[in-house]
């Protein structure tokens, strides 16, 4: 009889397919308390200690926390990854249940996919953090709106929905900052980091909640992270192409509108910024190449535990 030591889950609003590797045996559950109970006994039956799932969604949050509090090895996979694995395995069939067996299999063979989960409260404020963006992006569309608005009532319509939504905004903001100044650690992460010319307090949130892995990675590995490590591609004779590619966009949008303040007022990245363009680079290429710096002096100032200081040169570890 095979021994089954990993198993993957498709997590859907109403259910839960789960698939086992090596045996592929799958069953289905709801995707609700009493689902989950029947499936977590179900794992401990068949020995089983690390699952993984896509992390796609908030279907599988009550499950995932279910499976922490258990004591599962868990892995919340990029569906990018499930994927390319597929591809690589020469499958094109696609069902909720084939694809349990797929991310299984998946866990039998890619073992870093099991990684620390967030806790709760990492959790609330980075569906905090989400909300705002969601909400600062209705209030740019509906000024967009308001510019090619005529009729008076359309007008007014639209003055009203910004109102409302940037009240929304202000409360999403506040309590985003009440619950940083309530831990010690992230407000003096965040304390840090508004210290840098270029980062200011928005940002500087966005960081400490979607990057919380800043100042604990060495500079490469916070770059990748972030979207701004360049990869190189390159085949036969042709030259090699360097490119940033992956990462987590909403970061990377915020360093990137970071680097734009601080290729002005940001004395050594102005002056990197110019050294750049003296070199022929691009204007975007050269705002990327700032963003990154700013990041890498971030992480480096957040793992030393000191703000910045003008003309400070802190080496950020390797």
């Amino acid at each position: 009889m095979t021994h089954t030591i990993a198993a993957g889950i498709d997590a859907s609003q109403k259910y839960l397919d789960v698939g086992f590797a090596p045996s592929g045996i799958t069953f289905r559950v709801g995707n609700a308390l009493d689902g989950i109970a029947k499936l977590i006994a179900r794992l401990v039956r068949e020995g089983v200690r690390r699952v993984v799932l896509e992390a796609i969604g908030p279907y599988a949050q009550r499950l995932v926390q279910a499976l922490s509090l258990a004591g599962f090895e868990i892995g919340l996979v990029n569906p990018k990854r499930i994927k390319a694995f597929r591809e690589a395995e020469g499958r094109r069939a696609k069902t909720d249940r084939l694809d349990a067996k797929l991310i299984a299999r998946f866990a039998l063979f890619m073992t870093d996919a099991i990684r620390p989960l967030p806790n709760p409260e990492q959790i609330a404020l980075k569906a905090l953090s989400s909300r705002r963006r969601q909400l600062t992006e209705l209030i740019a569309m509906e000024k967009t709106r308001l510019k090619q608005a005529v009729e008076p009532i359309l007008v007014q319509s639209h003055q009203r929905a910004i109102e409302s939504l940037g009240v929304e905004c202000k409360a999403i903001e506040a309590e985003l900052a009440r619950r940083l100044a309530a831990d010690p650690e992230l407000s003096q992460t965040l304390a840090i980091l508004t210290s840098i010319p270029g980062i200011g307090t928005r940002i500087a949130t966005l960081l400490v909640v979607d990057l919380p892995e800043i100042g604990k990675r060495d500079k490469k590995a916070i770059a990748s992270l972030a979207g701004l490590a360049p990869h190189v591609s390159q085949s036969g004779n042709a030259p090699p192409r360097a490119a940033i590619a992956g990462g987590r966009p909403c970061v990377r949008a915020a360093l990137y509108m970071a680097a734009l303040v601080a290729a002005r007022h940001n004395l050594e990245m102005k002056q990197a910024y110019s050294a750049f363009r003296a070199q022929g680079k691009p204007a975007k290429v050269a705002l990327i190449a700032i963003a990154r710096k700013l990041l890498i002096t971030a992480n480096a100032l957040v793992k030393a535990g000191t703000p910045y200081v003008k003309h400070n040169t802190v080496t950020s570890p390797t």
